[in-house]
């Protein structure tokens, strides 16, 4: 089994040092939509999508003014997941499953460029998507094509490194499995990908949004702080969350390595690992 990450959103908002801690105050920061692509035996697997076709082409408008004031996408069809696979030489079609953290408009809008996958969700987020409390928050064109859903609830489960009810996937290897990590959205998990070194990634989603947020000293720049405060559907759960994988980071560094979904530092430190395995 083999693991991709990749890139599939730039976004500069302004603020500079006060989203990335560094360079100015003025100028614009940057932003990555962090995906994975998992080679397994049974097919791809693709864990969150980022910004789709549709979305940086033909449905711009459909992202949101304000949203696109706030974040200021690059909108590049180059960084969709579609397109990346295919420079890796495979097809969309090649793409079995998607496993989803949550279904914010920047992690699902790839979900029209493979209609032929199985989407795994948590059903708390699938339910929260069809009432829409939040209409701002889910974007309906992104799953009109109707997507092959596969929602997990959070009943049973098994545990995992001391959370909870951690789901395996039907159709999927034992060597990934879903996380419950509620907080930013009713709905939010994590995602556990275990490489065959026996390592295990785990892709936190927007658990946490500044990898200094897992440091030893905790910290994390104002802006994103002020952010998470304004995103979350549950304050005091996504902060109970982000404290136990910040205990997951301190007490088993050498086993799990985790990581958020929009992190620059972080995703460049995966990819030059990436390479090096290449090599």
């Amino acid at each position: 089994m083999r693991v991709h990450h990749l890139n599939c959103g730039t976004m500069r908002p302004f603020g500079g040092r006060l989203v990335n801690e560094g360079g100015g105050v003025l100028g614009p920061a940057r932003m990555v939509c962090h995906c994975l692509l998992v080679e397994t035996e049974r097919g791809l697997v693709l864990v969150d999508t980022g910004l789709g076709v549709p979305d940086v082409t033909t449905h711009v408008e459909h992202l949101e003014r304000s949203w696109l004031r706030l974040t200021r996408p690059v909108l590049d069809v180059a960084e969709t997941a579609a397109a990346q696979i295919k420079r890796l030489g495979y097809r969309t079609e090649d793409v079995q499953h998607i496993v989803l953290t949550h279904l914010d408009r920047d992690h699902a809008g790839g979900l029209p460029d493979f209609p032929q996958a199985q989407v795994h969700v948590h059903d708390v987020e699938y339910q929260a998507m069809l009432r829409s409390p939040e209409p701002s928050r889910y974007l309906g064109h992104q799953w009109q094509h109707g997507p092959k859903w596969n929602v997990h609830g959070s009943a049973g489960g098994e545990r995992w490194f001391g959370f909870e009810a951690v789901r395996h996937l039907p159709g999927l290897p034992p060597e990934i499995l879903l996380v419950p990590l509620v907080g930013h959205t009713r709905g939010h998990t994590g995602v556990a990908v275990r490489r065959p070194d026996g390592r295990w990634l785990l892709h936190a989603g927007d658990a946490y949004f500044y990898h200094g947020e897992m440091a030893d000293s905790p910290h994390c720049t104002p802006v994103l702080r002020h952010f998470q405060n304004r995103a979350q559907e549950d304050g005091p759960q996504r902060r109970r969350n982000q404290d136990r994988l910040h205990d997951l980071v301190t007490a088993h560094r050498s086993e799990i390595d985790v990581f958020c979904a929009h992190d620059p530092i972080e995703f460049e430190r995966h990819l030059r690992a990436e390479s090096t395995v290449d090599k």
